[in-house]
């Protein structure tokens, strides 16, 4: 399947973020902990470039915590500050401000030496559809501030959010890069709900997502539905089977008692973003 999603939106999108990038002080990108490198666009490097950088692992509940710290001391030292983030976890969002006022240390103590008091940091909160941007800002300002939503495409314009008097977030719409140049980044981003489902055969994306969990989390689908243990198999042959007993467990079924492969894969997804299946990362460093 062709894993692909750039609607015109998005080039209009990307030209307000570089409309605007010399307005702010710092990025702040959203990545999926669960593909930290998949869920990164490329284009905001380039964009971004002499900008102090803040990287949240966001979703990082849904994530397998060992592996997201391995993905923190790989991004530690590229040139941006990487952090965990969990928008349910106490305590969250004062490390985010503590990590902004850090990664902004040098223009504090420029404006300082410079006799200027009181100007806030000025962010920009960028990343790819979904990856929860909006619920990040509306975490950090304790307020509905940002329309969310769990699926792509909530965010359509920008916007600017105060949240007193030290910082000010600018909002800015999920934006994705023309192609994908690495094979599996386009998979990755449909498996967590980057990409649009109705572009998408969610049947042959389940059957994937089966293969890959047998070879790092062979146990998360067979806990979750009560199925019997099989050997571990990675052809589509195997994934197909598995998604029929997926149906079957969940009396997912057609007229005559046929398995319905589209409810089964929809559910598998659906419990696979939201943590249902367990703590699962698709990437690793």
């Amino acid at each position: 399947m062709n894993y692909q999603w750039f609607p015109g939106h998005m080039t209009k999108a990307f030209r307000m973020m570089q409309e605007n990038i010399k307005l702010v002080d710092l990025i702040i990108e959203l990545t999926d902990a669960r593909v930290p490198k998949a869920g990164r666009n490329p284009d905001l490097d380039a964009m971004g470039k002499g900008k102090a950088r803040l990287l949240l692992l966001n979703k990082a509940d849904l994530a397998d915590e060992a592996v997201t710290a391995q993905w923190i001391a790989a991004f530690t030292g590229e040139g941006v500050t990487p952090l965990p983030f969990n928008a349910k976890e106490s305590g969250s969002t004062e490390r985010v401000r503590s990590a902004i006022r850090e990664t902004c240390r040098e223009r504090i103590e420029r404006d300082r030496k410079r006799g200027i008091v009181g100007r806030p940091i000025r962010a920009m909160v960028a990343g790819i559809p979904n990856v929860g941007k909006s619920t990040f800002i509306n975490r950090l300002a304790a307020r509905s501030a940002a329309k969310t939503g769990n699926k792509p495409g909530v965010t359509k314009g920008k916007q600017w959010i105060s949240l007193g008097k030290e910082l000010q977030l600018l909002d800015t719409p999920g934006v994705l890069w023309p192609k994908f140049e690495e094979p599996g980044i386009g998979r990755d981003l449909a498996m967590i709900g980057s990409l649009n489902d109705e572009n998408l055969d969610l049947t042959e994306l389940a059957a994937e997502l089966i293969i890959l969990l047998q070879q790092d989390y062979p146990e998360a689908v067979t806990r979750r539905y009560e199925l019997s243990e099989e050997p571990r198999e990675t052809a589509l042959p195997y994934a197909a089977q598995r998604l029929a007993e997926i149906a079957e467990a969940k009396n997912l079924l057609k007229q005559g008692g046929v398995p319905d492969m589209d409810r089964a894969a929809s559910l598998l997804l659906e419990d696979f973003r939201s943590g249902r299946l367990g703590r699962i990362s698709l990437e690793r460093p």
